[in-house]
């Protein structure tokens, strides 16, 4: 589950910019691509609405069901119209994994492991995800190395976007064609930096919630 309460007015609230799966769900998406190590099959989603004066251009919530191979499901709810909240939880045949905050960049994550009767947690310090992507990003143009993730990635996961949309306008379930991912990301191209305790002033932006 992703989800905040958008306030009227943002630009998250412009149809052109695509509502809450674009935004917010996308982030759920690739969480259970990166979790299973592989491609939907078929997905089914439903928009539902809200405040009809502030969502008048988007949907308030996006629900999806994605079918994975080996028999993987997961399922997740991303919404401009309920509480904040952060999580995904694994659900296996001999525990469960949360994690809670899960998607946020400007808090620590918290994740908690449960094996029968026996529950571990951990926590993962606040960090700045953006200067490892720059330096990262800037090192494969000057020395002409093939970016990982590349755009082939950012295509997996519009190409499932896509399907849930069309399934939600019609109501059915969408089948997509079988696809090869080469690449997976790995904490082999981990780049730490600490966090911005004093992050600079946003430019002609402002939150998206109150």
């Amino acid at each position: 589950m992703f989800s905040q309460v958008v306030k009227a007015g943002n630009s998250r609230l412009s149809g052109v910019n695509g509502g809450p799966l674009y935004d917010m769900g996308i982030y759920c998406i690739n969480a259970a691509r990166y979790l299973f190590r592989s491609e939907p099959l078929e997905v089914m989603g439903w928009n539902f609405g809200g405040d009809p004066e502030r969502l008048r251009e988007v949907p308030a919530t996006t629900t999806a069901v994605m079918r994975f191979p080996e028999e993987h499901v997961a399922t997740f709810s991303c919404s401009f119209d309920v509480s904040d909240r952060s999580a995904y939880e694994v659900i296996g045949t001999k525990g469960t994994v949360k994690v809670d905050p899960a998607y946020e960049m400007a808090s620590a994550l918290k994740g908690e492991l449960t094996v029968g009767s026996r529950t571990s947690k951990r926590t993962f310090a606040k960090r700045d995800q953006f200067a490892p992507e720059l330096e990262y990003f800037s090192d494969c143009i000057l020395n002409d190395i093939e970016l990982e993730p590349s755009g082939r990635e950012g295509l997996a996961d519009v190409r499932v976007i896509r399907a849930i949309v069309e399934s939600a306008e019609n109501n059915r379930p969408v089948s997509l064609k079988k696809t090869e991912v080469n690449a997976r990301p790995t904490l082999q191209q981990e780049i730490s930096k600490p966090a911005i305790n004093n992050p600079p002033s946003m430019v002609r932006a402002e939150p998206p919630a109150a």
